[in-house]
């Protein structure tokens, strides 16, 4: 069965990640990458409304159709599946490797997650992989291995009960990751703070920096599994409900009716 592999990212067409996903998907069935003209880190699902769009063709992995957007993460997606594959089917959406980890609460931010769910609100099954760790010159060989192995299964069997699965893979050599572990998000957070500094001009400017704190010590985590040694891979989705609050909260439901006049 020949499938067709749609590809993605947020760290540009240039990234040494997005090479690494798209040799592994190569070897699967047809590629084709729609993937943004410029880093795109931390944009969430961020979409561009307040300007037009831009898709180039462009000519960087042989055999491969590419084109480079000049938006977001997820208007990248967009645009592949409503105008470069409006009438093609595609079987499977990977967006990576991201360079850096989207573990926890990255989910949230991360450009790469949010291509890779933007592709499930599509109905496409949908894969975000990250590898952790931020170097340019990062070795990419030892998550391949699982990449292709991840992808393979979902091509396969697809996903039961979700569309979208984090992946997100140990910095490692091959022979010191453990295996995989199936798990839920820890319940982390970033601790932040603003670095204020001047500027040549005497203007004010802010960086953003933080900690990454993590109190959910459980051993069922993507952080604990990743500390350990094992690919994490959490089933997600976009339905952002919490549901263990609805009962306690069923008491507004007794808000009075304004009287009528």
């Amino acid at each position: 069965m020949s499938y067709r592999i749609l590809i993605t990212n947020d760290d540009g067409m240039a990234a040494p990640g997005l090479r690494a996903l798209v040799e592994v998907a190569k070897q699967l069935g047809e590629v084709i990458v729609v993937a943004p003209d410029s880093p795109q880190s931390g944009q969430g699902h961020a979409i561009t409304i307040s300007e037009p769009l831009r898709l180039y063709p462009v000519d960087v992995f042989e055999g491969v159709e590419a084109y480079e957007c000049s938006g977001t993460p997820v208007d990248c997606v967009k645009l592949a599946k409503h105008v470069v594959l409006i009438n093609r089917k595609v079987d499977l959406c990977v967006s990576g490797i991201n360079h850096g980890s989207n573990a926890s609460i990255n989910i949230i931010y991360s450009g790469t997650l949010s291509a890779a769910m933007e592709a499930s609100l599509e109905g496409i099954t949908s894969i975000g992989f990250s590898l952790l760790d931020y170097s340019w010159d990062a070795d990419f060989r030892p998550a391949q291995h699982y990449v292709r192995q991840i992808m393979e299964y979902v091509l396969q069997n697809g996903l039961s009960k979700c569309q979208l699965i984090n992946v997100n893979i140990p910095r490692l050599p091959l022979e010191g990751i453990r295996g995989v572990r199936v798990c839920r998000q820890a319940d982390a957070r970033w601790k932040e703070n603003f670095v204020e500094a001047t500027d040549p001009r005497g203007q004010k400017y802010y960086w953003l920096t933080g900690e990454f704190v993590n109190d959910d010590l459980e051993e069922d985590t993507d952080i604990w599994a990743l500390g350990n040694g094992y690919v994490s891979v959490v089933p997600s989705g976009h339905d952002l409900t919490n549901y263990k609050a609805i009962p306690a909260m069923k008491k507004l439901e007794e808000i009075t009716l304004p009287q009528k006049i």
